[in-house]
């Protein structure tokens, strides 16, 4: 079936779901949405293959793409030796022919070697070829965070590969959205990248058996509010909710926005969130220097400075290398206690 007949659908929130009838639907978590979106997604296109180191193996890499070689073979799931930078340009050069691979990083710290493909050809060729070849490549690769993964393997580069112009860089926050926006970008056509936070695997939410399409580019509220805008992504999201959850206690009404989307990045809806609050608060899984935080914080100095009350915050890393050892680990990633804190301040 085209891909355009596909219902479009970004309404969703982060709560549990109902039908019509009362009955509570399925619940998947983020893994096992990833891993139904690949299944249909293969399905539904033969053009669409999955290549990636240990894709094949009993991990599946952390359960996402567990079975898939079974289902579909290992000419279209197959593994990769550790050679990003020169498989990465394999998969670019099926895509420029017309396949459409999903090409999984295990890490998102391992990206920067295939930087060239990715900044030089990928995000390049439909420019510079006046739209003539397109490359319509889905990359996913994974944050990862604790049980001491250190300085080179826990990194959070988003910014750098959202600085790209024609590479769209996404990050799900709940499993509705990871399902919705991998689909979205197999199906766009559009060079993508989505980051995946490995804390989010284990989540669950109600997901739609049926394929749906997410569109890049577009945030969602989480959680209405008027005294603060809370605007974060990925796993910060869900510390900005418990956040707002305390605040709300304490008589302080705070409205919480999942970016979803970091290129492109949904200016209206930054710009409409922080006129009604008139205050603004930035949580991001990376560092605060030239960061997603910070763009965030320009979008609202340019477009909206007359609404705002009191000077943004940013809640990011420390300006350091990830530390190895949980007591430094403790200190390092921040929570929802810093986020309370920084809103107290702020009122």
């Amino acid at each position: 079936m085209p891909w355009t007949k596909l219902q479009a659908d970004d309404s969703r929130s982060l709560e549990i779901f109902t039908n019509s009838t009362g009955e509570v639907q399925r619940e998947l978590s983020y893994r096992d949405a990833l891993r139904e979106a690949q299944d249909q997604a293969l399905e539904r296109d033969p053009r669409v293959f999955l290549i990636g180191e240990g894709i094949d193996d009993p991990g599946g890499v952390f359960g996402s793409t567990l079975g898939l070689v079974q289902k579909y073979g290992r000419q279209r799931v197959m593994d990769m030796p550790l050679a990003e930078n020169g498989l990465t340009g394999i998969a670019a050069g099926a895509a420029m022919t017309g396949m459409r691979p999903i090409l999984i990083h295990m890490r998102v710290d391992f990206l920067p070697m295939a930087m060239d493909q990715i900044l030089n050809h990928v995000a390049k060729w439909s420019y510079m070829t006046g739209g003539a070849v397109k490359v319509p490549l889905t990359m996913r690769a994974i944050i990862g965070r604790g049980w001491g993964s250190a300085a080179q393997h826990s990194q959070s580069l988003q910014a750098l590969f959202a600085h790209i112009p024609g590479l769209q860089v996404l990050m799900p926050a709940s499993p509705y959205d990871a399902k919705g926006l991998l689909l979205g970008c197999v199906a766009g056509g559009i060079p993508s990248l989505i980051i995946e936070h490995r804390w989010l695997y284990d989540r669950k939410e109600n997901v739609p058996e049926a394929p749906y399409l997410i569109p890049a580019g577009r945030g969602i509220v989480r959680r209405p509010g008027n005294d603060i805008s809370l605007i974060g992504v990925s796993h910060m999201v869900y510390e900005l909710l418990v956040a707002a959850e305390q605040l709300a206690k304490e008589g302080i009404s705070a409205e919480v926005i999942d970016l979803r989307s970091v290129r492109p990045i949904d200016d209206q809806l930054i710009v409409s969130s922080v006129r009604k609050t008139g205050r603004l608060l930035v949580a991001d899984t990376g560092w605060k220097r030239c960061g997603i935080s910070a763009e965030v914080a320009a979008i609202v100095a340019e477009q909206a400075h007359d609404a705002l009350r009191s000077p943004v915050r940013r809640i990011t890393l420390a300006d350091s290398p990830t530390p190895a050892t949980p007591a430094l680990e403790a200190v390092y990633y921040p929570t929802q206690a810093d986020i309370m804190a920084a809103v107290k301040e702020m009122l």
